[in-house]
Order: C-alpha cells, then sequence, then structure tokens
C-alpha cells in the first residue's frame, strides 16, 4: 500500500509563490461559455462541432486569420460585400449545410446581429470577437476576450453544438506573459515584438481548452468596470467626433460594449499623426487591401476608419486629448 502511495500524483505544499489573483469565481458573462485558446480557435471549435459545413460566407472586411480553420477543415468558403453601414450588402442565400459568418464590428452592431440571427436562424455565425458583451442572439457566435483585457491567450463559443471541450487539451501559457509584464512597467513599444509573436504562435497552435492563467485572469477581472468606462469613452468622443465622423454612429446607444471608437475620415494622414503623438491606433485589417479593388467600401474602411482606443485603462483626460489632437490638427 505505501509503494502505491509513492508513485501516486500529489499536490506540493510549499515553495515559491505563484502570481495570484483576487477571485475563483466562474465566469457569468454567458451562458454556457466554452473557453478556449482563441477567437479563431472558438470558431474552429463551432464548425467542428457543426460537422458537415458545405460551404461558408465570409465578409472580404475579416481578418485573414479566419480563414485559418476553414483550411484546417478543408471548408470551401466565398466573399460577400458590406455596405457603408458595416452590414450584409444585398441578401446572401443559403443552401443547405451552408452557413454565413458575420462581424460584429467594432462591438457597435448588436442591433443588427439581433435582425440577422433570426433571418438566417441556425445557419449564422457571429463573430462577436470585438464585441465580448453583446447578448447570444445567434445559436452560434464566437468571442475573443484578448481584445478587451490583458490575457495570453482566450477565446470563448457560445454554440448549441454538443460540448466536447473535455476531449480537447489545455493550453499552457506561462511562456507568453513577457509582452504583458513588459507593458506593466515599460512603454507598450518594448513589449511589441513579444505580442507579435505570442499572437503568431497562438495562429498556428492546435485547437485547445484556454490556460489556467487566462482562465483566472478572465474569472478576476472587474467585468462591470470594464463595461461602464468603455461606453464613457465612447460617448465622450462620439459626443465631440460625431458629426465629422463619416460613419453613421447612432446617437442613441444601440450595442452593449464597444471595443474602439470607429472614426471613418477624410484625413488621409490623420493615423500616421495619431501614432506619432503616442495615441497609437490599429489597423483592422491589412490583408483586405490585397483582396478588394480600390473603389471597394471594404478597402476605403481599411485605410481611412481609425481604431481608437477606449479601453478601461484610460478616462476623461485621455479621451480630451485624442480630441484636441484630432480638432486641432
Amino acid at each position: 500500500m505505501r509503494e502505491e502511495n509513492t508513485h501516486r500524483e500529489v499536490k506540493p505544499i510549499g515553495g515559491y509563490f505563484e502570481w495570484e489573483f483576487p477571485s475563483q469565481k466562474e465566469f457569468a458573462l454567458h451562458d454556457n461559455a466554452v473557453l478556449l485558446n482563441s477567437g479563431r480557435h472558438a470558431l474552429e471549435y463551432i464548425l467542428r462541432g457543426l460537422g458537415h459545413v458545405s460551404h461558408l460566407f465570409i465578409p472580404y472586411y475579416t481578418c485573414d486569420a479566419i480563414l485559418l480553420p476553414l483550411e484546417r477543415l478543408n471548408i470551401p468558403y466565398s466573399f460577400y460585400f458590406i455596405n457603408e453601414n458595416l452590414e450584409i450588402d444585398g441578401d446572401v442565400q443559403l443552401q443547405d449545410d451552408e452557413y454565413i459568418l458575420y462581424t460584429n464590428y467594432f462591438g457597435i452592431k448588436d442591433e443588427y446581429v439581433k435582425q440577422i440571427a433570426l433571418q438566417y436562424e441556425d445557419h449564422i455565425i457571429i463573430d462577436n470577437a470585438q464585441a465580448l458583451y453583446c447578448p447570444a442572439y445567434a445559436t452560434h457566435q464566437f468571442y475573443s476576450p484578448r481584445k478587451f483585457m490583458g490575457m495570453p491567450d482566450g477565446g470563448i463559443a457560445v454554440t448549441s453544438v454538443k460540448d466536447y471541450s473535455k476531449e480537447l487539451p489545455q493550453s499552457t501559457a506561462y511562456n507568453r506573459c513577457n509582452h504583458l509584464l513588459k507593458r506593466l512597467e515599460l512603454p507598450p513599444v518594448h513589449g511589441y515584438n513579444d505580442f507579435k509573436d505570442v499572437s503568431r504562435q497562438i495562429m498556428t497552435s492546435p485547437l485547445a481548452k484556454m490556460s489556467t492563467i487566462s482562465n483566472k485572469i478572465l474569472t478576476s477581472v472587474d467585468l462591470h468596470f470594464i463595461k461602464k468606462q468603455r461606453l464613457m469613452n465612447f460617448n465622450q468622443l462620439h459626443s465631440m467626433l460625431g458629426p465629422t465622423n463619416l460613419l453613421a454612429i447612432s446617437d442613441r446607444i444601440t450595442f452593449e460594449c464597444p471595443m474602439v471608437y470607429p472614426y471613418w475620415t477624410t484625413d488621409k494622414d490623420l493615423r500616421d499623426y495619431l501614432i506619432k503623438e503616442q495615441v497609437f491606433v490599429a489597423t483592422y485589417w491589412p490583408n483586405v487591401i490585397e483582396w478588394t479593388k480600390s473603389d471597394m467600401i471594404e478597402k476605403e474602411l481599411v485605410q481611412n476608419c481609425l481604431a481608437i482606443p477606449i479601453d478601461q485603462r484610460y478616462g476623461k483626460d485621455e479621451m480630451n486629448r485624442i480630441i484636441e489632437l484630432i480638432c486641432n490638427k
């Protein structure tokens, strides 16, 4: 009996401390959430669970990482256009076993998501990577919490497919935290290459469950504060920049929580100017430049719709600085 116990794995007691987190509560933002290692892996999880998908329609205006799970699963796909309101241009007709993917752009298209979820029923997949707080209006949707908080990996699938996550390996992320630690103590430029390296690693890694580190981060952050602060920052920018924004955004809030403030401008130099002034505006998505022609809205959005930061690290002072930079340029 004593010999058997020597071979049994036991939990160590003592030693040095690990990184501690303030709570052990469950993730409560979405019911039946399956926690995975990235948003694109969450899409793969849904597609695998659906079984036979004969064709998937995807928007031109999307990240090329969306193609990775389609290529892994040998799913044929084709592109569709969006209009100036970031909505499906025309009517995409689906046959049996065909699906359509729609992106909740910048986290501001919740109401439209609700509408098209009714239209396409079980045959639409919502890309809520930029809309962590959007309710699960559709039968299938996926989220990317890494776009809303500092996490080394992480994606969420909310779907009706059978939960087979217990069959998946668990991701490990102890070697993917350098960019997060550097961002605490150094300007973002010092950790940007680490951030890109982690993104590449996640992109090529297999489908897996979310790492323990990311799970603890996700269940310890103040989700209510994140939402409240982002909405306050969004509204502050929109109150001043709305009149010159080519993207029509209602003054009535019709979404749960945006990721950024999308500012569509005619000023071709504004992006570089803001970056020079240490306001880092991401480009979504450079690959679309190669996919599209010069007269397409999608190309115009990539080049001239600026994703202005509004996240929970910032408040009125930072938003006022952004407003002054844009209005006084």
